[in-house]
Formats: structure tokens, C-alpha cells, sequence
């Protein structure tokens, strides 16, 4: 882009992006006041123009227009207002619709790097590179003839995406193969599911993960629900752990899909937003069984509104770690240039109305991500759940049941952080056949070879035996996992570590706790009506 369009482009920018943040869309009350606030507005634009005009005149080298407004000015400037106003650029803002989406055009597999290479961490199940042959460990050495050496996994991401119907040359080296392999690959619609294929756990108890919350999210749920039998489901154990939220709508829907017809779901408002109140519009047609929510530090947004709903209505029975504590509303304001504003406009609020958000005033945003504050919660902000149960606000949704997972010893600490469950797999079927039986799992072979596969790898792992025999359960749970996206698909992979999951195991055994909650909730409303009708004929 010449420079001069871009510089000319971005002064609009700025002014659009302060007009927001003054209240542009807000109510005009008063003309005086709003001439003043223009004025001041005027005044605090003209002033940043003088700035960046000294700036591009006099600075020592040229400055790039790209770097300095939409990597410098406006990013610093929404950091000033809450860690989550965000900017985006054209590229940025497209992958935003495209995860909105949940699709988008290309070969449909994840990479990453791996000792300077990039390398294949997980075609998708029945995408154009699973079907091609694809497998996890393969190195990319070309795209379409262009050597991939030097460029960035970014970069060669880039290069697989394409227009549908178009053929990408993908060749790969591979663990046991002397020579290069050649991919020619029909690009496709990639549609990333974001609820994980509905399985039973237990007899009777379903199991299902949301992955995040995107444009198709609900018909997803209603869809594998469907495709279970959700009429035959006792108990539901809802896995929203690692879920970072996502639309509001599909959070939306997704707490209809549970609650009664005409329950609150979520409400919020914020300065120039009035406030709106979402309610259950189809509601669970009678179907009300336990649920068992799983969530953690890092459930957020969107799964944060499910979980509180459920909660608030005594719906469901929350276990795991506090959640992550995000109930800012951004609102997403498409700009010129294919570039995008992220802005809070709002706070979430639960059914009974605690705030979600967690205080990040006295932090900084880096603490704020990382979670150092640990559990937070304003005692100040007390309510209650349809069945009279203390609920707190300000600190995101606590459990009602903690579970944290065990912490890995040092042993466990350095197979995951050298990838040695990856690399033994790409070793492994160099030389062994890639088709494994259903519901296979290491046996003591498998452990042998990934024992003396630990003592020989370059990456120089040290161990003694009493740790490998200490660890071995958690070894046979982790390889299984990683060697399942090779020999099945890494749904089957999900499907197979959610299996053996302590944490799942312990939201089965909670079920009687969830079902309890449900019938307390059944009984203190038919005591409500029966007080509100008592209360009517006495007025009568």
C-alpha cells in the first residue's frame, strides 16, 4: 500500500476510534455539554496530529505508518482502558471471522515448529491432507515448489490456505522413508467443530467438550445430543475446561439447551450500552437430567455465562478451578481497510447478578493473564441461587466442588516439555504399522520400546527406574494420546484421553450431588408458586 493512502487513512482512524471512546454512540443530553466534550475531543486530536507530523517530519529514520499507528498508537492507547480492547489489523481481523466462522479454505491440518523445522502436528479428521496420507511428524520441506527453509510456521500456514477447489504440492519428510514424499492436495472448506463428538463415559452418562464458541456452536450441541439420544441420558458431564469463550449468542444457546423455558441466562450494561437481558427462548422440553460441569483458570467469556447459569439455577453441579474471571462485553466495530476495533462496551452478569469480571486495576495485564492473583471474589458482592446457595461475584465462577489436577513431578515435567511422546510416535510408526485395534492402549511391548527410545533420543533424557515405574500409569495415558492422532484421527485421540480422565472420573461420582441440586430447585419452586397462589386468594 503507498504510503501517503496509508497515512491519510489513519487519521480518520484515530479520530473514529476516539469518537467511540467518547461516547459517540452514547445519548446526547445535554447540547452544551456535548459541544464542550467535542470541543476537548477536537482539541485532543489536533494534539496527537502535531505529535505524529514531527514525528514522520523530523525522526531520524522513515517511519513506517503500519508500525506506528496500528502497532503503536492505538494498541497503546486501548491498553490504557482494560486488557481486553483490541486491534486488529486486515490479517489479524480475518483470522478473528474466520475462528467466528469455524471454517476456512485449505488443507486442514495443524503445524508447529520443531527444531528450527515445521513440522505436522495433526491433520483433521476427513480434511484434504487426513485423507492425502498427511500424518503427524511430517517434516514440510516444500509448498508448492518454494523451499520452506526460512520461513516461519506462520508463513507456511499461509501457504496451504488457498481458494477451494485449488491444489497445493506439499512434500514432506518422513521418519523411515529414504526419500522426500510428494502431497498434491485439493484444497476444501476446513470446518473446525468446537463441541467434540457426544460419547458415553459411563453407562447412561454422556460426555461432551465445547471447545470454544463459534457461529455454529449450538446447532453442534443440538446435532450430537441428536445423534446420542439425548432422551436416553441419565447424567451429562459438560467439559468447558480450556474453553477462552467466544460469541455470546452460541453461550447463549447453549445454556437454553439445559435451562428451563424463560430463565435468565445472562444480562449486561455498561455506560453508553443499556442494559439486555437474555433469557431461555426453547428451553430443556423436560429434560432434566444431573449435569457435571468441568471448568478451570483458563474457562473464559462465553463458557464463564454457561457455567453461571447453570449454577445460579441450580442446574447444574461445578467442579475444577475457578474460572478465569472475563465478563467484559466487546463489541466489534469493522473499520476501513479491513481492520477491525474490539471495544468493552459492557459487563456480563449472572442470573442472580454478580459481576463475572475479576479486578485487574491494581495488576498488570501480564499478571492479569497469567493468573498470578490467584483466586479473587468481592465478599461485597453476595447473591444467592434459586435455591438459596451463596454465590459470589468479581472473581469469575468458583465450583462448587475444587479439583486440581496433580502436579506433575520433574520426570513427567521433562517428557512434556522435549515433546517425547511425539517424537517416540513419529519413531515408532517409521517402522511399525500405522493401524491399531479399537480401543487400543500401550502394553507392556510399547512401554519397553518407549523406555529404551527414552535412553538412546539425542534430546538426552534422565530417568531413573523407580520414576519410570512410579510414572508409568501417567506414560501409558500420554502415549496413548499422542499415538492415537496417527494411528485414528486426534478426535479419537480427544475421545480416548477424556476416557481416562481422573477428572472425569470424579464429575461421575459427583452426578448424585448434581441430581440432589436439580430436585431441591423442583421442590422450592412448586413451594414458591404455592406461596404466590396462597398470597393471591388472601388479596382477593
Amino acid at each position: 500500500m503507498p504510503h501517503t493512502r496509508r497515512y491519510l487513512f489513519a487519521f480518520p482512524l484515530i479520530v473514529l476510534v476516539f469518537t467511540l471512546l467518547g461516547g459517540f454512540y452514547g445519548p446526547r443530553i445535554q447540547v452544551a455539554a456535548a459541544a464542550s466534550q467535542a470541543d476537548e475531543l477536537s482539541k485532543d486530536v489536533e494534539s496527537f496530529t502535531k505529535a505524529y507530523s514531527q514525528v514522520e517530519q523530523n525522526f531520524a529514520d522513515p517511519v513506517n505508518a503500519d508500525k506506528a499507528i496500528y502497532k503503536g498508537a492505538i494498541p497503546e492507547m486501548l491498553r490504557t482502558l482494560d486488557p481486553h480492547s483490541n486491534f486488529f489489523d486486515p490479517k489479524e481481523y480475518a483470522a478473528l471471522r474466520d475462528d467466528q466462522r469455524g471454517h476456512y479454505y485449505g488443507v486442514g491440518m495443524t503445524v508447529g515448529p520443531r527444531n528450527g523445522k515445521t513440522m505436522v502436528m495433526a491433520p483433521f479428521p476427513g480434511s484434504p491432507a487426513y485423507k492425502a496420507g498427511i500424518r503427524p511428524g511430517d517434516i514440510i520441506t516444500m509448498v508448492n515448489d518454494k523451499p520452506t527453509d526460512g520461513l516461519t510456521t506462520t508463513e507456511i500456514a499461509d501457504l496451504l490456505k488457498g481458494p477451494r477447489g485449488t491444489q497445493v504440492k506439499i512434500v514432506v519428510s518422513r521418519e523411515g522413508s529414504e526419500t522426500p514424499i510428494t502431497f498434491t492436495v485439493t484444497r476444501d472448506e476446513i470446518k473446525r467443530n468446537s463441541v467434540s463428538d457426544a460419547f458415553w463415559v459411563k453407562p447412561g452418562i454422556a460426555y461432551l467438550k465445547i471447545t470454544a464458541f463459534n457461529e455454529t456452536t449450538s446447532h453442534e450441541l443440538d446435532e450430537q445430543m441428536k445423534r446420542l439420544g439425548e432422551n436416553n441420558v441419565k447424567g451429562l458431564v459438560l467439559d468447558l475446561r480450556e474453553n477462552p469463550g467466544g460469541l455470546l449468542n452460541e453461550g447463549v444457546a447453549v445454556a437454553d439447551h439445559f435451562l428451563q423455558k424463560g430463565q435468565t441466562i445472562v444480562s449486561h450494561h455498561g455506560r453508553s450500552s443499556p442494559e439486555k437481558t437474555y433469557v431461555a427462548r426453547n428451553g430443556n422440553h423436560g429434560r432434566d437430567y444431573p449435569i457435571v460441569v468441568l471448568v478451570n483458570k483458563y474457562s473464559a467469556s462465553a463458557a464463564e455465562i454457561v457455567s453461571g447459569a447453570l449454577q445460579d439455577h441450580d442446574r447444574a453441579w461445578i467442579l475444577g478451578e475457578t474460572t478465569f474471571g472475563k465478563g467484559l462485553v466487546q463489541t466489534v466495530y469493522p473499520l476501513s481497510e479491513n481492520t477491525g476495533l474490539a471495544l468493552t462496551t459492557a459487563h456480563f452478569y449472572t442470573p442472580s447478578g454478580r459481576l463475572i469480571q475479576r479486578d485487574y486495576s491494581n495488576q498488570s495485564f501480564y499478571d492479569y493473564y497469567t493468573h498470578q492473583d490467584g483466586t479473587t471474589r468481592n465478599q461485597l458482592d453476595v447473591k444467592m441461587t434459586d435455591s438459596g446457595r451463596t454465590v459470589y461475584g468479581g472473581g469469575g465462577i468458583t465450583p462448587d466442588e475444587k479439583y486440581e489436577p496433580p502436579k506433575m513431578d520433574a520426570f513427567e515435567i521433562q517428557l512434556a516439555r522435549k515433546g517425547a511422546y511425539f517424537n517416540f510416535t513419529r519413531n515408532y510408526f517409521g517402522t511399525h504399522d500405522t493401524h491399531l485395534p479399537k480401543d487400543w492402549m500401550p502394553d507392556d511391548a510399547t512401554l519397553v520400546e518407549f523406555h529404551d527410545y527414552l535412553l538412546k533420543a539425542p534430546e538426552g533424557y534422565t530417568f531413573t527406574e523407580a520414576e519410570f515405574a512410579q510414572d508409568r500409569d501417567w506414560i501409558k495415558r500420554y502415549l496413548a494420546r499422542e499415538m492415537y492422532i496417527t494411528a485414528f484421527n486426534i478426535d479419537e485421540s480427544d475421545k480416548v484421553f477424556a476416557k481416562t480422565d481422573p477428572e472425569v472420573e470424579r464429575a461421575v461420582e459427583a452426578m448424585p450431588k448434581a441430581r440432589a441440586l436439580v430436585e431441591t430447585a423442583k421442590k422450592i419452586l412448586v413451594q414458591r408458586m404455592s406461596s404466590q397462589q396462597q398470597s393471591s386468594l388472601a388479596k382477593r
